[in-house]
């Protein structure tokens, strides 16, 4: 893989200006194919599972029950001033503006509150039903827009109109703000780095022509594929985000070869054949990680998982042949400036993968081995311990395990250093404060989200909010049941039985009157609960009901089955628990293995694993905390709070181990790497900080600006997904990788990098950091893909 990379990156850094031809091509052709065939208009947010009971009764009411079978909207008439919608005037207004509502595009049947008696008991409110016989992804782009302006008429003084219902919900969420703001606090964060506009410029340059060609491509596809829009925005969440830091790992390390004298092809070419060989291996198992959530059997979720997968497969092809080609124009105007704060910071650090404090500690050298000299002629002290004066009068202290300072020791060397001095009380630290944190998660709630955490100023809330108010909370979330009545000796009487049986269930509010189809001999019957949809008192009635049809079937000869919103949210959020635990076993299975095959020891695995776990659990509490219990939700715009995300923490799984194993790489390889030519363990934590650990801050801190944007998503889904990754890289980076691991090695010292004889015999060597790449064994010109003139 690193030889194969290291001919890609001088192939692509000679043909740059073909490579770059090529990629705008790609580019075009995306968004070609989308004014083609795609569209933003056909996105489809529509939640099912094929197969499940609520799913098979929606598709069988499809022909017995049309105007039943798609989604709806309520148009919730409120009587002010001291009036009643019962009054004459207002309720010729509200029949006046229900009759318009029935010439909307793709309406159905329009259901009147007098005929239905969803009147309020104080005659201040009226709720009508709109129905359609297409689910929302299959409404018209105007289809909701010319249904509120059919009723607009009604919204005069003493009335209120506002309007809800499924229809309205889950709507598409927008992103482009977000979008700008992660650009622009990435482009911060990483001139802050580099120390250069230029060098800043080229990972989000790159990272932009890798979103582009994955959002376009997949808006390409909805014309004939389902795609929601929370899909297309996790897609364009983690293209952008780890387009920008895989993209950095390779700048960062072909800007640390120039600054030590290589010629800008062979340091592009060495930078794709090493960084970028980790970017492979770990762009590869998020895409492992994200293809897997297809195995859960939910449309919703599969999309979402291959958008993003798609999305990163993209960003990885960009890094390792555009991301050359940039390089290849850029030339040796990515050197840092002699004595500039960059080229101290690059040349402090020693040679390529060398510990500037060896395995004795006893001397400190430059990248070729030369004795470091400062500018004014000052002396560099050896073995004894002494100090070496620079310009600014620091000094470093040579002795293992003694502090470096300057611009050798930098800020996470330092914090390397604090953590591993005690490092077994670190761990207690640890494992106790995220501990603390994930203890919320014991009482995670799980379900679809509603109309009910929508945003308070939405028509939608607001109707859903006086819908529950007035009339009770079940009515924002009504039970079908389905009652199959063909083998019954009476149907009729068969459906009123079956309604009167579910009517004697405990958490009924009502029951509605059977509506036959004597063609098909099905009855279809509205149950309201008294709990709202996202109680798990009204997951208990839709499990109770299913678990009487043995009864119900031996009292009246029919067969029910239970469907309607609240019934598939039910169907999903089991489905999705059932899949959890053999997903996440999977999941840190691959893991183990993976890094058992990069680094060849069994500690660092289990120690990634465990550190795993402890960031998802403390994640999860914390979203919890945030969007259930209510602490600090303010603060990013929540402001009510309501059960978690479904889909949530399989997703958060799925995307924060590839991301956790970004990390683990080029943070533990440099470890590795010193280890395996020093043999001194605790060095090699350090050198591991002094190489790795700036970047790896810049990259989580990148990464976690860019989901932490996405918070501003009206979307609730969105919203707690966006916080979900930007909390968990926040975690995972610099509570585990940064410090959970580094006082692990330090703990466990040699026995970190220990593997049994037999075992390492039988693994594949993968040199994921390129150790075979070093100059004298650089691929030679002559075995390059290409002839060697350049463009």
């Amino acid at each position: 893989m690193p030889a194969f990379l290291h001919r890609l990156g001088r192939l692509a850094f000679r043909r740059r200006r073909r490579m770059l031809a090529l990629w705008l091509a790609l580019v075009a052709a995306a968004v070609v194919c989308m004014t083609a065939f795609g569209g933003t208009g056909k996105l489809d947010n529509t939640f099912s599972i094929p197969g499940s009971e609520s799913q098979r009764a929606l598709d069988r009411m499809k022909t017995d029950f049309p105007t039943f079978s798609g989604t709806s909207a309520q148009i919730v008439f409120t009587a002010t001033d001291g009036q009643k919608v019962t009054d004459p005037a207002d309720s010729a207004r509200i029949r006046a503006a229900l009759d318009a509502a029935a010439s909307a595009p793709q309406v159905a049947k329009v259901v009147s509150p007098f005929d239905a008696h969803t009147v309020s008991t104080d005659g201040t409110t009226a709720v009508a039903q709109v129905r359609y016989e297409v689910p929302q992804s299959a409404l018209e782009p105007n289809a909701l827009d010319e249904l509120t302006s059919a009723v607009a008429g009604a919204n005069q003084q003493g009335m209120r109109v506002d309007i809800g219902g499924s229809a309205f919900g889950n709507a598409p969420s927008e992103s482009h703000r977000s979008d700008i703001i992660g650009v622009g606090v990435a482009l911060v964060i990483l001139t802050l780095t580099f120390g250069s506009l230029l060098t800043a410029g080229i990972p989000v340059v790159t990272a932009l022509f890798g979103v582009a060609t994955a959002i376009f491509g997949a808006l390409s596809l909805t014309g004939t594929v389902s795609i929601s829009s929370t899909a297309q925005s996790l897609a364009l969440m983690i293209g952008l985000a780890v387009g920008i830091d895989y993209a950095l790992f390779i700048v960062s390390r072909h800007r640390f070869h120039l600054a030590h004298g290589m010629e800008p092809e062979e340091s592009a070419a060495l930078a794709v054949g090493t960084a970028g060989s980790a970017v492979v291996f770990a762009g590869l198992t998020v895409v492992i990680a994200m293809t897997g959530l297809t195995v859960v059997g939910i449309p919703y979720l599969t999309a979402m998982g291959l958008a993003a997968a798609g999305a990163v497969l993209i960003a990885v092809l960009v890094a390792t042949t555009l991301l050359p080609a940039i390089l290849g124009f850029a030339g040796t105007r990515l050197t840092p400036g002699p004595g500039s704060r960059a080229m101290c910071r690059e040349q402090a650090v020693g040679g390529a993968g060398e510990d500037a404090v060896g395995a004795t500690g006893d001397s400190l050298a430059s990248a070729t081995g030369e004795n470091v000299l400062s500018g004014t002629g000052d002396n560099v002290a050896g073995g004894t311990g002494e100090s070496v004066a620079g310009g600014t009068g620091e000094h470093v202290v040579s002795r293992a395990g003694e502090h470096v300072a300057g611009a050798a020791a930098n800020a996470a060397e330092r914090w390397f250093r604090l953590v591993t001095r005690r490092p077994l009380l670190t761990l207690v630290a640890v494992v106790a404060s995220l501990g603390a944190l994930a203890w919320p998660a014991h009482d995670m709630r799980l379900a679809l989200p509603d109309n009910g955490t929508a945003p308070e100023s939405s028509s939608q809330r607001i109707a859903f909010d006086r819908v529950g108010e007035k009339l009770g909370p079940g009515f924002n979330g009504p039970l079908l049941v389905l009652a199959d009545t063909s083998h019954s000796s009476d149907p009729t009487t068969a459906a009123q039985r079956v309604a009167a049986t579910i009517g004697a269930l405990p958490d009924v509010a009502t029951v509605g009157k059977p509506v036959a189809n004597p063609a098909t001999h099905t009855a279809l019957i509205q149950v309201i609960p008294d709990s709202a949809p996202s109680d798990p008192a009204t997951k208990t009635l839709v499990n109770s009901i299913r678990d009487d049809r043995a009864a119900i079937l031996r009292d009246t000869g029919a067969t029910v089955q239970v469907t309607g919103s609240t019934a598939v949210s039910v169907d999903v959020a089991g489905k999705l628990n059932s899949a959890l635990i053999p997903f996440a076993a999977v999941v840190i299975g691959l893991s183990l293995l993976l890094l058992l095959l990069v680094f060849r020891s069994l500690v660092v695995p289990l120690k990634a694993a465990a550190g795993f776990l402890l960031s998802i659990a403390a994640t999860l509490g914390a979203v919890v905390g945030v969007f259930q219990l209510g602490h600090l939700g303010s603060l990013i715009g929540v402001d009510t709070t309501g059960p978690v995300s479904s889909f949530l923490p399989i997703i958060l799984l799925a995307v924060l181990f590839g991301l956790a194993m970004d990390y683990e790489v080029f943070l533990v390889s440099r470890m590795r790497e010193s280890y395996l030519h020093t043999g001194n363990p605790l060095g090699a934590v350090h050198s591991g900080a002094r190489h790795s650990g700036r970047v790896v801050t810049a990259a989580a801190l990148i990464m976690t600006s860019v989901f932490a944007a996405f918070l501003t998503s009206d979307s609730t889904m969105l919203k707690q997904i966006a916080f979900a990754l930007a909390a968990g890289v926040l975690l995972d980076a610099f509570v585990i990788r940064m410090t959970f691991v580094p006082a692990v090695l330090a703990l466990t010292r040699h026995a970190a990098w220990w593997l049994p004889t037999w075992l390492e015999r039988r693994l594949p060597d993968l040199d994921i950091e390129g150790d075979r790449l070093s100059p004298a064994h650089v691929v030679p010109e002559s075995v390059a893909l290409t002839p060697s003139t350049a463009d």
